[in-house]
């Protein structure tokens, strides 16, 4: 009898025991599948499918939204010319879908610390976060290469605002806030955030200090320009045009943004 119940037990461990290894082979192997696949987006050897989920913490006007998706159409034909610029012939970059407005109680969240714990939790905040967002918007995140949660507010003055958002560096995931109203400018200032995001995604680095200010030269668009000031465009990571070393304008119109060199090395567009 003794030798019947242990032989049982050992079939029972050693059951477990495969069971666990395979589920543990199960997760790396999807784990790996997923960083090859994120990896893949940076050969822009295909377009990538891009959702904008739009979050409303306060009433604004569904107006915005038509307005939202008619310009989202002018971001994708300007990252165009700029990856043409460093790789002639390329398929088109993005391929937004605008998806919402979803109502929402509280912002998408954010990291509490930047220890292993603070950021596990982060991730599993945002995980079902998303989710929940996702099923109200009826997005399908496997269609997607990257999803933006963009939060928006009414504009409550005549100068536009963007609060810097949070992306996963080399991930799937960012979000942004921005006030927004009926207009081309304001829908074309909220882009240029949705953008932003998107290319932390993709590995870009922020090019602005502290202060906001455009980090001098890796955050100009032409920092080959001569004479290099006034620079004619928004670089895509910084935050304003550079009028002089002081004196910087925000971004009036999506034609106005531009992938500088050390963003479009960052990125994979150029080496």
């Amino acid at each position: 009898m003794g030798d019947g119940v242990a032989r049982d037990r050992s079939s029972l461990r050693a059951a477990r025991l495969g069971i666990l290894t395979a589920v543990l082979v199960g997760v790396a192997l999807w784990a790996v599948r997923d960083v090859l696949a994120r990896r893949g987006r940076n050969t822009w050897d295909h377009t990538l499918r891009v959702a904008v989920v739009v979050l409303r913490l306060e009433p604004v006007s569904d107006d915005v939204m038509t307005v939202l998706r008619a310009r989202s159409g002018a971001l994708e034909d300007r990252m165009e010319e700029e990856l043409t610029r460093y790789r002639p012939g390329a398929p088109r970059p993005f391929a937004l879908s605008i998806f919402g407005p979803v109502d929402v109680l509280r912002r998408p969240p954010t990291p509490d610390g930047a220890g292993l714990v603070d950021l596990a939790l982060h991730a599993w905040n945002t995980f079902w976060y998303v989710r929940a967002v996702d099923a109200r918007a009826d997005v399908d995140a496997s269609h997607f290469d990257c999803r933006i949660y963009i939060v928006v507010r009414p504009q409550s003055k005549r100068d536009r605002t963007l609060v810097e958002g949070q992306s996963e560096e080399g991930g799937r995931i960012g979000s942004v806030e921005v006030e927004l109203g009926p207009d081309d400018g304001s829908a074309d200032f909220a882009l240029a955030g949705v953008a932003h995001e998107v290319f932390h995604t993709l590995g870009a680095t922020d090019k602005y200090d502290e202060r906001g200010k455009t980090l001098i030269p890796l955050g100009l668009a032409e920092p080959e320009r001569r004479p290099v000031f006034p620079q004619r465009f928004v670089e895509i990571m910084a935050q304003n045009r550079p009028l002089s070393r002081e004196v910087e304008r925000p971004l009036a119109t999506i034609g106005d943004v531009s992938v500088g060199p050390a963003t479009a090395r960052e990125i994979g567009w150029s080496r």
